[in-house]
């Protein structure tokens, strides 16, 4: 099967996924309709939520057990900070390994709004370093 079959296969995979997902009880986008965020919000709920997981949109696709762990199950977004340039570099070219996020699963200025909404969302129940003082 040639690289665009298998990146075709996996948008596949992962627009079913997300239609799944999203009929099947999601709790939704819980950004604010008036956050200037929600937008980049619904469309990693629409194309994102299938192999992340996020609390801020009821995205759970990211395996919580190692045994559980699936080829899709993409990183868990609640405990994993991104910067704009990471998530951006993410879509761009298919995550960072490229084994299986399709590349450009969203472009332009819905690439951009995805990136705002991750780099202000993502790392929200990151566990706070024991070595921090203060």
């Amino acid at each position: 099967m040639s690289r665009r079959a298998k990146i075709a296969a996996a948008a596949s995979v992962v627009g079913l996924a997300t239609v799944g997902l999203s009929g099947c009880g999601s709790a939704g986008v819980k950004v604010a309709k008036s956050d200037p965020n929600y937008n980049g919000a619904q469309l990693f709920l629409d194309h994102c939520s299938g192999c992340h997981t996020l609390d801020a949109v009821g995205a759970e696709g990211s395996a919580e057990k190692l045994n559980d762990r699936q080829r899709i199950n993409g990183p868990n977004f609640n405990t994993r900070p991104e910067t704009m340039a990471q998530v951006l570099y993410a879509i761009e070219n298919g995550g960072f390994t490229g084994a299986t996020m399709p590349e450009n699963i969203v472009v332009g200025s819905d690439a951009q709004a995805v990136a705002r909404f991750l780099s202000k969302y993502a790392g929200s129940e990151r566990p706070k370093s024991l070595t921090a003082s203060g």
